[in-house]
Parts: structure tokens; C-alpha cells; sequence
């Protein structure tokens, strides 16, 4: 077994700055490598205060504050413009980063991307239904609406 300090939220792991026990090629194969850790040393244990710090002002505070941020972002119009072939279909893909940026610009909170979560990879021009995570009791959903960039 390997300790190691996660950098970055795994599902089924934990949250950044959590002290974590997995397997040697777990470990070094996949979450080293990946960047969703580093290798628990006391030094490195010091550096979980500024990792917790960094996660809480980023972190949605309580329930009370997710159920505002819920109402929030359901009563937004969320569109974004995207690059797109006749036929609708869009150049790639629409990224979480930019689905994000979409939620600033239309006037919602900010948002961690990584909590987003997306029934399909979303390849063409249309109305879309997208969740994120904003606590663990709180999920909320918000429309977005991709068109054709002129």
C-alpha cells in the first residue's frame, strides 16, 4: 500500500488535501502521473493546510448556500455560441471549461467544471439539460442552449 495526498477530487477517493491509502499501481500508474496526487512525506503533509485552504474558498460553504446557488442557475438562460457545419453538427465538441465560462457570462456563479455532469458529449446545435454537483445533497440542472456561432 502507498499513502499518498490527493491534489484533486477522485470519485470514490476523496478531496484535495485528504490522506489517502490505495495500492502501489494504483498510486504510481494513474493518480501520480495524472497529477491527482503526490506522495505523502511530512514535508508534503505540511503543504495539505494550503491545498484545504485553496479547496474551501473554491468550495461551496454549506446547504443553505448550494439551495441559493441551485435557484440561481435554474432560473438562467445559459447559451453559448459554438462553431458549426450545416446540418448543425459543431466542429469538436463543447468542453466543461466552456460550458462554465458560458454560466459567468450569462450571469451565474462561478463554478468548478470538474462537478459538471453531461448525459452525452454534446457534438451538435441544440437544447441540452446539464447537472453539476454542488454539494452532496444538492444536484442542480440548468438548460443550455447551443447555437450556430455567424
Amino acid at each position: 500500500m502507498m499513502k499518498i495526498i490527493l491534489t484533486q477530487e477522485v470519485s470514490g477517493l476523496g478531496v484535495p488535501g485528504d490522506i489517502v491509502e490505495v495500492k502501489d499501481g494504483y498510486g504510481r500508474n494513474y493518480l501520480l502521473p495524472q497529477g491527482h496526487a503526490i506522495r505523502w512525506t511530512k514535508g508534503a503533509e505540511k503543504q495539505v493546510t494550503v491545498i484545504r485552504r485553496a479547496r474551501e474558498s473554491r468550495e461551496i460553504r454549506d446547504l443553505g448556500q448550494a439551495v441559493a446557488t441551485k435557484a440561481q442557475l435554474e432560473a438562467l438562460k445559459v447559451l453559448l455560441k459554438a462553431r458549426a457545419g450545416d446540418g448543425g453538427r459543431l466542429f469538436g465538441s463543447i468542453t466543461s471549461a466552456e460550458i462554465v465560462e458560458a454560466v459567468r457570462t450569462a450571469g451565474g456563479p462561478a463554478l468548478d467544471r470538474r462537478r459538471l455532469e453531461m448525459p452525452t458529449a454534446l457534438k451538435s446545435v441544440g437544447k441540452y439539460q446539464v447537472s453539476i454537483k454542488l454539494h452532496p445533497e444538492v444536484t442542480a440542472r440548468f438548460n443550455l442552449d447551443v447555437v450556430k456561432a455567424k
